[in-house]
């Protein structure tokens, strides 16, 4: 495989990494930042932000693609809302991204935990906006319809990858199944943000890209994200290219010609990297 281009090395804060993942240890919280090894780690921690992955650290899942562990993860933390809150208040936070790994093993995949976690927040930082960055569910309406209830700013769910390579790299997924999650969101509260992301450097084709592109537009999608697969280890789904930052300047022209409201597209976008910005890009909240 070839040497990481220049594009992709970043350099971390480490004084900021360890400040955030100690106030992550006081309150048992877990960050995707850390365990999906996120490229950005560094810098959101410098600018105090982080997503935090509620529900604990194991999936019930074991997507090719993904760094974070699967295993059989253990009950809800009941304090784990509450937890949140107070992380979200003494980092100042204005926005907070909310994630989990997939939890197959609930009744409602996790919902619940969601909302409360968002009740949480609101009643701690009443002026602080909260995305919510879910599992597909497993298209349990009911489950859905707890989370839009609980009303965040921006409900996302990620397809991950093109059509055509759904079942090599999220064998457990399912594509029209991510893509009906999304449209129910929108359809039950059109106001809602809906967000979703995929990777790119996987083997997929220009066309399978635009394609996707018109599933998750038709879907009601508002904000797209498009980043790097960066492999996380040789047992993981192998990478088969580096796109360019002109490959995404290409993929983001295209998305916004298309009619999406905002459209991240870099090599190191990540699903919730400057999800302000996103949320912003489209409200226009100054």
């Amino acid at each position: 495989m070839e040497r990481k281009p220049e594009w992709l090395r970043v350099r971390y804060n480490q004084e900021a990494v360890e400040e955030v993942a100690r106030l992550m240890g006081e309150l048992k919280l877990n960050t995707v930042c850390k365990e999906a090894n996120c490229p950005n780690l560094g810098e959101c921690y410098r600018k105090h932000t982080a997503t935090f992955m509620i529900l604990g650290s194991e999936c019930t899942r074991n997507c090719r693609f993904c760094n974070v562990t699967a295993g059989h993860p253990l009950p809800p933390d009941p304090d784990e809302p509450e937890n949140v809150a107070a992380a979200v208040k003494r980092l100042g936070l204005r926005h907070v991204v909310l994630t989990c790994p997939t939890r197959d093993d609930l009744p409602d995949g996790g919902a619940g935990q969601f909302a409360a976690t968002l009740e949480a927040i609101r009643a701690s930082c009443p002026g602080t906006t909260v995305e919510t960055l879910i599992s597909d569910m497993k298209l349990d309406t009911k489950a859905l319809d707890t989370v839009i209830a609980a009303r965040p700013e921006v409900l996302n769910h990620n397809v991950e990858t093109v059509r055509e390579l759904q079942k090599a790299v999220r064998p457990q997924a399912d594509y029209q199944r991510s893509l009906a999650v999304l449209r129910y969101c929108k359809e039950k509260a059109p106001a809602m943000l809906t967000k979703t992301g995929f990777m790119v450097g996987l083997g997929e084709t220009e066309e399978q890209i635009e394609a996707l592109m018109d599933d998750v537009l038709a879907a009601g999608v508002d904000i797209l994200t498009i980043g790097q697969y960066l492999q996380p280890s040789p047992q993981h789904y192998p990478l088969a290219r580096y796109a360019t930052p002109e490959d995404f300047a290409r993929y983001k022209e295209k998305a916004l010609s298309k009619g999406f409201r905002y459209v991240a597209s870099a090599p190191l976008a990540r699903s919730s990297y400057k999800a302000w910005e996103a949320l912003e890009g489209v409200h226009d909240l100054h």
